[in-house]
Order: C-alpha cells, then structure tokens, then sequence
C-alpha cells in the first residue's frame, strides 16, 4: 500500500470502475483461492456504489471457462480447474455488490483460448469490453479484483495499450504470489508504465 498516491480523485464523466475476477474461485477456500482475496469486497463495493451514485459504468469481469480448458491441470495447464461455467466456483462473491445495470464480462469461454485480461472479455451479446467502452467514450478505468500479478495486471496493461489512462484501487486488490514478492513486482511494473496507484478512500 506503501506505492498508493494519496491525492483525491474526483470521478467525473468518461470514467469506468472495472472489477476482476471476484469470484468464489478465487477466494480463500476456493479451488484458485488468493490469500485475503475476500478483503476486496468491501473497499470495491464502497466504489461500486460511488459509480453507481454517480451514474458510471460498471464492468464486472469473470473468468467462464468450458469444464476442459486448456489452463487446466488435467489439460497440461497451469491451475486447477476453476471458474468452470454455471457452477457455484465461478460465481461471483456473495457480498459483491453488482447493480442491476453493471454489465457482466466473461473470458475464456472456448477451450483452446487462454485469457487473463478483462479486455479480452465479452458481454452476452459478443461485444468485447474494448468496444463497450469505446462506445461510452470512457478515457480514465478504475480497477481492481483478483489477482494483482494475473488477471489485473493483464487487464490494465491491455487497457494501457489501447489508450486508456488506468487507475488500480491498491487497497482493493490481492497477489495470488505464485513467486514471492510477485504482486510487488506487478504493482511496481503497473507504477512504471503509468498507472495511477490510489486507495479506494481517495475517490469522491
């Protein structure tokens, strides 16, 4: 938390809240579980209800994998199975608030397609989340969810790479840390391309 910027921010117009990936999975306990992954619920549901307040788009992306998916273990990927569609682990975080409005965005929905940045995703008409934003004529993404060194760190460095100036809520976010210290390296990495580094308290 040592990296966060202590300014205010005022949200205006042309901003986006982007939450990654807070899904049963991914918490403590689940079949991916990120350690203190649940700490992000509250910080994250203290902006959503500032942007829902305020009138701005919400994003909520989910991993919505086929039960075969090339990142499986069993598939010779990486994880466990997890965020397996339809199932109670890709749900997302009971406490999560997801207003009525919020547009839901899945990824990795085909089995031979690996995807780990939000961007990547797409809403339940086939619309990427780069097109939907792009038609809200959003310029400033807030971000955070699960985790720091994965899933955010991918979707903030695509979202870089399109043009877009990208805030991540430091205190709303946690480090699967595969490796010591990756999720340190993944916030310093993030700092040095650009990005804003705030807390969650700083948005009004």
């Amino acid at each position: 938390m040592g990296t966060a910027d202590h300014e205010a921010v005022d949200l205006r117009k042309g901003d986006a809240l982007i939450v990654v990936d807070v899904q049963n999975c991914f918490l403590p306990g689940g079949a991916l579980g990120v350690p203190e992954g649940d700490e992000v619920v509250s910080p994250l549901n203290r902006v959503i209800e500032r942007f829902e307040r305020k009138g701005l788009p919400l994003f909520f992306s989910r991993d919505w994998h086929p039960p075969d998916h090339i990142s499986f273990s069993g598939q010779g990927g990486s994880w466990p199975p997890h965020g397996i569609r339809d199932t109670e682990g890709a749900a997302f975080a009971p406490k999560l608030l997801i207003p009525p409005g919020a547009a839901i965005i899945s990824k990795a929905t085909s089995r031979h397609q690996e995807q780990y940045s939000a961007m990547e995703g797409h809403d339940a008409e086939g619309r990427s989340l780069g097109s939907l934003l792009s038609d809200l004529n959003v310029r400033r993404i807030f971000t955070g969810g699960l985790a720091t060194d994965y899933c955010v760190l991918s979707t903030v460095l695509e979202a870089l790479g399109l043009g877009f100036e990208v805030y991540l809520l430091a205190d709303a976010v946690r480090a699967v840390n595969v490796n010591p210290g990756d999720g340190d390296k993944a916030l310093a990495q993030m700092k040095e391309k650009g990005v804003h580094i705030v807390t969650t308290e700083a948005l009004h």
